[in-house]
């Protein structure tokens, strides 16, 4: 039981951080802008169901069957050669806990529940610094609405959004070039989210290469870690921090893109942790359409 009571009070900041995967990483440009006038938008649909979770030490532990599922609009678009508009916007997430029964008297311990509801929604901006070079480089930033529900569930342990404002500044730096048949591109990418609220705030990072083949099938592949400065305001009893504000990971991404039209693609990929603090250890996946102009 007392193994079930902690797994409740880590619901809320497992599906937290797993949202703040499927929101973080939408980015089609890199270090490029769109140019004026032009833009990528795209709709995808994102989903985890894990039963197994990193511990605050990194261990792996089992927990209620918990899924998550966000249903996402995202879009860039050039107002200037320099500046893009961004915006990422889950217009309907659902998260779901499965019921408990006793293996010894078959009672339910605890029922499934579900909240459905929008999610929290990314407005940024993004500047090219560097651009019409082998190595462009761009700056953005971004600030996190919390229009999604931060304590659904007859318990409250239910979350489309974590209730806090944040805001996100980065630098992309990105290059490409070809080899042999292919073209090849590369960024990385580093950023800090200040987070109010009393969550911790986070040192962000990332790096991504890819492939293109005849202009059509597009490979990429992506490192994405996240560091908790560890300031939180929140505490427990026992001293450990409350809503998974210290969450830390390492995770990786394979996607595969096909370009049906000159204008028009579909993709999906698969992502996990390789390692992680108070995260799923199951991987999520996404599958999405996209339009350039």
């Amino acid at each position: 039981m007392a193994r079930f009571q902690i797994n409740q009070m880590m619901k809320k900041g497992l599906i937290l951080i797993l949202f703040i995967f499927s929101t973080t990483y939408a980015r089609a440009g890199g270090g490029w802008v769109s140019g004026k006038g032009k833009g990528f938008f795209k709709l995808s649909e994102w989903w985890v169901v894990a039963d197994a979770h990193y511990t605050d030490t990194g261990e792996i532990d089992p927990n209620v069957t918990i899924g998550l599922f966000n249903t996402t609009l995202y879009g860039e678009y050039g107002l200037s050669d320099k500046v893009d508009v961004l915006v990422n916007f889950p217009v309907f997430s659902r998260s779901y806990s499965n019921l408990i029964r006793s293996k010894t008297t078959g009672d339910v311990i605890a029922p499934g529940q579900s909240v459905n509801s929008l999610g929290d929604t990314e407005l940024g901006i993004k500047y090219g610094l560097i651009r019409n070079k082998a190595v462009v480089v761009s700056s953005s930033l971004y600030l996190g609405l919390p229009l999604g529900n931060d304590s659904g569930g007859s318990d409250g342990t239910l979350q489309t959004g974590d209730g806090e404002f944040n805001q996100r500044i980065s630098l992309d730096i990105s290059t490409s070039f070809p080899i042999s048949n292919f073209n090849t591109f590369y960024s990385i990418n580093v950023g800090v989210n200040n987070r109010t609220q009393g969550f911790s705030d986070e040192f962000r990072y990332g790096f991504e290469t890819g492939l293109i083949v005849n202009k059509k099938i597009i490979g990429i592949f992506r490192l994405q870690g996240l560091k908790s400065f560890k300031n939180s305001s929140f505490t427990e009893t026992n001293g450990a921090s409350l809503f998974a504000s210290d969450t830390e990971y390492l995770s990786y991404t394979f996607e595969l893109g096909y370009e049906i039209k000159e204008k028009y693609g579909i993709s999906a990929n698969m992502g996990k942790a390789f390692s992680g603090n108070l995260i799923f250890a199951n991987p999520s996946y996404s599958i999405g359409v996209h339009v350039k102009i």
